[in-house]
């Protein structure tokens, strides 16, 4: 009986060594729900965003498992743990052996790294951040690639060219033998002519708002320089949002005929449940974020959850702080209404410290100390889920955004979502939000102060707002996002 040949797709899972929400968090649910297409392969590629990494194995020595190749692949675990020490002689041959490959078209190999004797590592490192448990067994019985250099190395690599020309030329990966490689953004490398690179494509901040990110030029550059070289070697772009297509076709027209918009999964790990809002009140105190202000860290009272958790009402944002993200507006907001209509109201916020947050945690260095404001770290989705549901809103202040998941995953937990007046924000989040003008103070503490509201018109205006939550937050799940994946796939074959 013939059997037909499975399409082998690559997917880069860089992100996931790199936190919990976001592109990280997308990269795991994208790799775990294309593991069900029956008539596709699917294989993680492991690349450091630093360091190199040690080879695996190769195919003529996969299928041995004498120690010797056991040990290699457990060298192969350390290195990506930690980074080896590297002579600065062999450093410097590393180097000028790139760039003469990348000048000669010599293609760098992969390695296969298989993680039958390493499925603890592979799960708790890659995937258990996102993934429920019953996803351990499928996601540990597929095959992983090794690609020994950095991702920082690869853009430095095509960045020492721009000096020579315009349009850099990037270094290629043998990818002889995979049909599709996707990766989580523009990649600075090149692949087999039999292979369609797949840039999942989450949005233009490094290019439109370098003010705004971390080490600027060096993001800015390589975002840009990288994404130039995959659209010119004929990459295909699936875009988050039409927010974030919009941004790539009005940088680079020439992507329009190969972009399509999917929009993320979001995870099933938030619904709602009957949990006890006591619960919060034992999850704030647990994942207190340690931040420092004036050389002098944090120090939270907590008391207020001695008295009566069910007077606890909070605003909830769960992001990185950093400038984009506008915890400085939030803050600005919240205090005028504590100062005047919602004394009660505390915030609550979750997420790592980013980068040029100093000012954000000046302002809530005070509050913390009074028990009104409480930032939050590690949080695992089980009791982010519990702070959605029982948050009295979920706030979304972002000047600018590819999708942002916290506010669907908010509408699945059946708390209302209050939104800056942003283009993708009224694309995704569509009438299951209220909005407001993320330049104004006064705006924003206008509109949270209305919706938040005694009055029967607000509460029927938080009502329609919770109904359409769950009918908008139902578009991203898993069931209707892999269609769209499948038949854009399915396109790519036949082009």
């Amino acid at each position: 009986m013939q059997t037909t040949k499975q399409t082998k797709i690559l997917i880069d899972l860089k992100p996931a060594l790199d936190g919990y929400a976001g592109i990280p968090q997308e990269t795991r649910l994208l790799f775990y729900s294309l593991q069900g297409l029956e008539d596709y392969q699917v294989e993680g590629l492991i690349q450091h965003g630093g360091h190199v990494l040690r080879p695996a194995l190769s195919d003529k020595t996969l299928h041995k498992k004498g120690p010797k190749q056991i040990k290699k692949l457990a060298r192969v675990v350390i290195s990506i743990l930690e980074p080896e020490y590297i002579s600065h002689v062999k450093a410097y041959f590393r180097r000028h052996y790139l760039r003469f490959a990348t000048l000669f078209r010599i293609k760098i190999k992969l390695t296969t790294f298989d993680p039958a004797l390493f499925q603890d590592f592979i799960w708790r490192v890659f995937f258990s951040k996102t993934l429920k448990s019953n996803a351990k067994e499928v996601i540990t019985s597929s095959m992983y690639r090794i690609l020994s250099p950095s991702k920082n190395q690869l853009h430095n690599l095509g960045l020492h060219f721009r000096f020579y020309t315009s349009e850099p030329p990037y270094i290629t990966i043998n990818t002889q033998n995979i049909d599709f490689f996707l990766v989580q953004t523009p990649f600075p490398g090149r692949v087999s002519h039999q292979t369609k690179m797949i840039v999942r494509y989450h949005d233009a901040v490094p290019i439109l708002m370098p003010h705004v990110i971390s080490d600027r030029k060096f993001h800015q550059e390589s975002h840009f320089y990288a994404l130039q070289d995959n659209i010119k070697q004929g990459a295909w772009f699936a875009c988050i949002s039409k927010a974030t297509r919009h941004d790539l076709i009005k940088i680079f027209p020439e992507a329009a005929e190969r972009s399509v918009v999917i929009y993320n999964v979001v995870s099933d790990e938030y619904y709602e449940d009957d949990s006890d809002k006591k619960m919060v009140a034992k999850i704030v105190p647990n994942r207190l974020g340690i931040a420092e202000s004036q050389e002098k860290k944090i120090k939270y009272k907590v008391t207020c959850f001695e008295e009566d958790p069910f007077e606890f009402n909070y605003l909830l944002i769960v992001s990185t702080i950093e400038p984009r993200k506008n915890h400085l507006l939030l803050l600005d907001a919240w205090e005028r209404l504590k100062y005047t209509t919602m004394p009660d109201l505390k915030l609550v916020i979750v997420g790592h410290l980013g980068w040029n947050c100093g000012d954000v945690v000046d302002i809530f260095f005070p509050w913390a100390g009074r028990g009104e404001v409480f930032y939050l770290n590690d949080v695992p989705s089980y009791e982010l889920r519990i702070l959605y549901q029982h948050a009295t809103a979920t706030i979304c202040p972002s000047f600018q955004e590819g999708f942002d998941y916290s506010g669907i995953e908010s509408m699945c937990c059946g708390t209302p979502v209050i939104a800056s007046d942003i283009p993708v924000h009224r694309e995704v989040y569509d009438n299951a939000a209220v909005y407001f003008n993320p330049y104004s103070v006064e705006d924003a503490a206008k509109v949270i102060e209305e919706t938040l509201e005694s009055t029967q018109k607000a509460k029927k205006q938080l009502n329609k707002l919770l109904k359409n939550g769950k009918i908008v937050s139902a578009q991203y799940s898993k069931k209707n996002i892999l269609p769209q994946w499948v038949k854009f796939l399915n396109q790519l074959k036949q082009s």
